[in-house]
């Protein structure tokens, strides 16, 4: 066997070295360096894990590239309005977390306060960073990510990305509009399904939600749309709205009241004043 074996490898390197000059050979060769590469690189990305604590909440997080690596870095800074938030919660509630991106919030709110979380993320990019982060943090029994998008109502249409990073942001579903109500500028697309809030809930059985964050970079106006009756039950609604959008805020302003919630604040971080984002803001509403 140990004779075999060496005619073997002495047999394999005898072929790559004449294939190595011929240009077939060479292509071939340069083909499968390239995979193994690529294989290789995304393995040791996706295991660079990142630990962070906020308020005595040890937490990790998959970090592949320098997005996500700024996710966590600035965790405790970029959303304090959001933890905030979060820490108001009773325990052992039910939270939708819609446009959950990388489980940040999804993650901490089970940790910081046992609740059950609901995690709404259509972005293929965006839903192995999901899954792996979860894994890390041992909270695939309080976690469930549904992998759809979310809209007015049951539909057939295009998940448009301005990004196809890990962790990217500024995507839409089924509408010509991004996070700034203008037309937006896509790169990569492609066909995929969505439902409504109640829909969601209806279809999926799926127990209905005492908090409900969303955060989807411009049709949020038309989530809510679909949300009537979940609306009417729910504790709490943290939504990013852009004041500067008018037809989002007016109309997230009008579902929501419709629904008998109440506004209580709007906030964000100090790092947003010199921004592209500066009229961006969390806006709480709850059941008074």
């Amino acid at each position: 066997m140990r004779i075999f074996k060496q005619f073997i490898k002495k047999l394999i390197i005898s072929i790559t070295h004449s294939l190595s000059k011929t240009r077939v050979g060479i292509l071939v060769g340069l083909t499968l360096f390239e995979e193994v590469r690529e294989r290789v690189l995304k393995k040791y990305l996706m295991n660079n894990v990142k630990s962070i604590n906020h308020n005595g909440i040890e937490m990790q997080f998959s970090v592949p590239n320098q997005l996500n690596k700024f996710r966590v870095d600035t965790f405790s800074t970029k959303e304090p309005e959001t933890l905030e938030w979060i820490d108001s919660f009773s325990e052992d509630l039910i939270l939708w977390d819609i446009g959950a991106n990388i489980g940040l919030y999804s993650i901490y709110a089970v940790k910081a306060r046992n609740t059950r979380v609901y995690a709404f993320e259509p972005s293929v990019f965006n839903l192995e960073l999901l899954a792996r982060n979860i894994n890390l943090n041992n909270l695939n029994e309080q976690i469930l990510i549904m992998p759809i998008a979310l809209s007015e109502t049951i539909s057939l249409d295009q998940m448009r990305f301005t990004s196809t990073d890990w962790g990217g942001a500024l995507s839409t579903f089924g509408k010509d509009i991004g996070w700034d109500g203008k037309s937006i500028s896509d790169i990569f697309s492609f066909k995929t399904i969505s439902c409504s809030m109640d829909q969601a809930a209806s279809f999926f059985k799926l127990p209905l939600p005492d908090h409900i964050k969303i955060d989807v970079d411009g049709i949020e106006h038309f989530i809510l749309q679909g949300g009537k009756n979940i609306l009417k039950s729910v504790n709490s609604v943290l939504i990013e709205i852009n004041d500067d959008f008018k037809d989002q805020a007016l109309c997230a302003k009008e579902f929501l009241k419709d629904a008998g919630l109440s506004f209580k604040e709007k906030k964000h971080s100090p790092m947003f004043e010199n921004s592209r984002f500066n009229s961006f803001y969390n806006q709480i509403w709850s059941r008074s």
